[in-house]
């Protein structure tokens, strides 16, 4: 472990305490003996009694030189009350402070860490406690003490404490080491395709780690997930064996402690977390400035996923590849051109970002994956003993989906649904060992909570290309989800549901299907009008991959799509693909009817190919050529008498992207052969001429070229 990433962990975690722990060390002279005194007091009440589950002799011995201090201290107030300390004095009171700053984190990291973890870097811990003591034994060889009056009894203990510190060794605790031996062994015994035996397993989490039951289990597990993502950037321990951590504590979780946990307890914390933050998010928006570092200059709103690219500036994740995949090549904020289109994580604002949401009760939903580079080293290549210990937990999680009690069957619902969040082979493995039956018939459960983590393991399960043919064939398993959509207990469940549908359909094979449950597409199209803003997201990519089969358009339009689909063009988040679905279904005769009759809908093109994005446009334009194209002359007669159009396909013509050059270009064509076309638009011939001289201008294009979604939709794991 690097030098000082203990430090630096803490720090990360506890930034708004320990700003507060610093404030003080420029007050005047009283003050600052005044405050040494208080620190180290609460110190001492913090943690002289506290039962330390490793580190504990180190940790106790720290805990008596801070006593040493406070005692020192007090003797110091006394004789301020004579006269002030000298120069050197005040010196080594600062120095102290510092110390007893840096005891107060490490003495934290000890209580706070996973017992796992603290037993993985028993030597590394070891190391700064010894480090801390030379550090104290420093200051108390070069403390002035002849200057000061103390008691006897007080100056017997600074001289006994300073003849110890020269003498101090590094210690470290051999039980301690040797229950880090025994962890790695059972690691090893997963490795070897071998399952360790039960009784051994309890002996060393319950006897010896002392937990003792699902609830601390968890607990643990929480902590352990936390002291990852801290721990990003430093060499040892390596991936694998921390997603070993928590793997083999996963299994043990459920193979040791079951599955009976208060149900209760699962429902009211999602009510509590959700109603927490509905409460805080009202709060930041009322008092709260958010700093001007933390907000993207693109979006000028809080980053979720800040990146670094080629010239330094940071920008959101979303908003900067949104820039690129418009075929920007310059930065946004300098100008500059960039040297490459590489966008590197920066782990350090995001942490600031985090901290600052954490300490002023603002809600924080980073990302699952914050970065491609970040899932591969997670998932991609995961060790054989994290892939057994996650198999063998799949397997409890499974029998209990299918002989368990309801909490069971909740509990084992939400893990399988966290296990398959990440890593194609656990997404394999759960649903080869049948889960997916199970999980369906949890869909129609009466319970909230485990409809809802169902619905989004199913979700999770289908990302891996061969569950969604699992998925597909397994009877009645389509319908259900179609329940869930229609009628679901939460509204993440529903969402969870149309996400699902939109996953499921990348087959072009299951296209069909899916729009033949006419219930889908209604069910989809309700939640586009009246959902979140990420439900919509989730119900218009769900109908747009449904729209791309021919067969489907029919349906869809009967269903009512076009009326949402229009309305959809005015939202910022979903306007993209509305148009882009738009411009699908408007190739069939009946669907360019349907637009025509809608009055808004050309209007809702044309306010896209104005104030849209660069994709936004390319759809908006395409589908005001496929409307003409297919609409007849009822249809172009509405496109050519849109007011500003002309100027608007001018534009595109010289600034769009290619594909909308191309249809801006055909677009024009089909004004030209329209009676008295020239009158209207003959400003057009210009920008018609260039266009045709940069770009193929095919009357008929393909139809990959003819509609264009954002890059960036995807699915969600959730």
């Amino acid at each position: 472990m690097a030098s000082g990433a203990i430090f630096s962990s803490l720090r990360r975690r506890r930034l708004p305490s320990i700003e507060t722990f610093l404030a003080s060390v420029d007050l005047s002279d009283v003050a600052l003996v005044q405050t040494l005194i208080s620190v180290a007091g609460e110190l001492v009440s913090c943690f002289s009694d506290h039962r330390f589950p490793f580190q504990r002799k180190n940790s106790r011995s720290l805990v008596r030189k801070i006593e040493v201090f406070q005692l020192l201290l007090e003797c110091l107030k006394d004789f301020q009350k004579l006269s002030f300390p000298s120069p050197t004095v005040v010196l080594c009171l600062k120095e102290l402070y510092l110390l007893l700053y840096r005891s107060k984190i490490l003495l934290d990291y000890c209580v706070q860490s996973s017992k796992l973890w603290l037993l993985l870097h028993n030597h590394s811990i070891s190391g700064h406690f010894h480090d801390l003591n030379q550090e104290i034994s420093t200051l108390l060889d070069v403390f002035p003490i002849k200057e000061v009056e103390l008691i006897d009894d007080v100056r017997e203990h600074v001289e006994l404490l300073r003849k110890q510190g020269r003498n101090a060794k590094l210690f470290v605790d051999k039980n301690n080491d040797a229950l880090r031996i025994r962890f790695f062994s059972f690691l090893d015994e997963f490795e070897n395709d071998r399952i360790p035996n039960c009784n051994e397993l309890k002996a060393f989490f319950v006897d010896k780690l002392k937990i003792s039951d699902a609830r601390s289990c968890r607990a643990e597990i929480e902590s352990l997930e936390e002291q990852i993502v801290n721990h990003e950037g430093d060499v040892e321990p390596t991936i694998s064996v921390l997603n070993g951590l928590v793997a083999m504590t996963r299994y043990c979780r459920f193979l040791l402690f079951g599955f009976e946990e208060d149900e209760l307890d699962l429902e009211n914390g999602n009510q509590k977390k959700a109603m927490k933050r509905l409460i805080t998010q009202e709060i930041a928006e009322t008092f709260l400035t958010t700093p001007k570092d933390f907000c993207c200059p693109i979006l000028l709103d809080l980053m979720c996923d800040p990146v670094i690219i080629s010239t330094g500036q940071t920008y959101d994740r979303r908003s900067i590849s949104r820039w690129m995949e418009e075929g920007h090549c310059t930065c946004p904020k300098t100008g500059q051109m960039l040297a490459h289109t590489r966008l590197v994580p920066n782990r350090a604002l995001r942490n600031l970002i985090m901290h600052w949401c954490t300490a002023n009760g603002i809600p924080y939903d980073p990302p699952e994956v914050v970065d491609a580079s970040a899932e591969a080293i997670a998932s991609a290549c995961p060790s054989r003993a994290v892939l057994e210990a996650n198999r063998a937990t799949s397997t409890l999680l499974i029998q209990q989906l299918a002989d368990g009690s309801q909490p069971a069957k909740t509990i084992a619902a939400r893990e399988i649904r966290l296990l398959a969040k990440t890593g194609k082979e656990n997404r394999a493995f759960i649903a080869e060992a049948g889960a997916i039956p199970y999980l369906r018939n949890l869909l129609s459960s009466p319970n909230a909570v485990a409809q809802e983590n169902s619905i989004t393991a199913l979700l999770n399960l289908s990302i891996y290309d061969k569950n969604k043919s699992r998925i597909m064939d397994e009877e009645g398993c389509l319908g259900s989800i179609v329940e869930v959509l229609r009628f679901g207990h939460t509204t993440e469940a529903r969402e969870n549901a149309a996400a699902t549908l939109f996953s499921l359909s990348v087959v072009h094979g299951y296209k069909k299907r899916i729009a033949d449950n006419v219930q889908a597409v209604e069910a989809l199209l309700g939640l586009l009008q009246e959902g979140t803003p990420r439900g919509k997201k989730d119900a218009v990519t769900a109908l747009f991959n449904l729209s791309t089969h021919t067969e489907n358009c029919v349906r869809i339009i009967e269903a009512g799509a076009v009326t949402a689909l229009v309305s959809a063009l005015g939202n910022e988040g979903v306007s993209e693909e509305a148009a882009g679905a738009l411009a699908l279904i408007v190739r069939q005769s009946v669907g360019a009817k349907a637009v025509v009759m809608e009055e808004a809908a050309v209007g809702g093109l044309i306010g896209m190919m104005r104030c849209g994005t660069a994709r936004g446009k390319e759809n908006a334009v395409a589908a005001l050529l496929e409307l003409c194209r297919s609409g007849g002359a009822a249809a172009i007669q509405r496109v050519i008498r849109a007011p500003a159009l002309a100027g608007l396909l001018q534009t595109l013509l010289f600034t769009g992207t290619k594909r909308a050059r191309r249809k801006a270009a055909s677009l024009a064509r089909v004004f030209q052969r329209c009676e008295n076309a020239s009158l209207h638009y003959g400003g057009l011939g210009v920008g018609y001429t260039f266009a045709s001289n940069s770009v193929s201008t095919r009357d008929h294009t393909s139809f990959a070229d003819d509609v264009s979604v954002p890059m960036s939709i995807s699915v969600p794991v959730l």
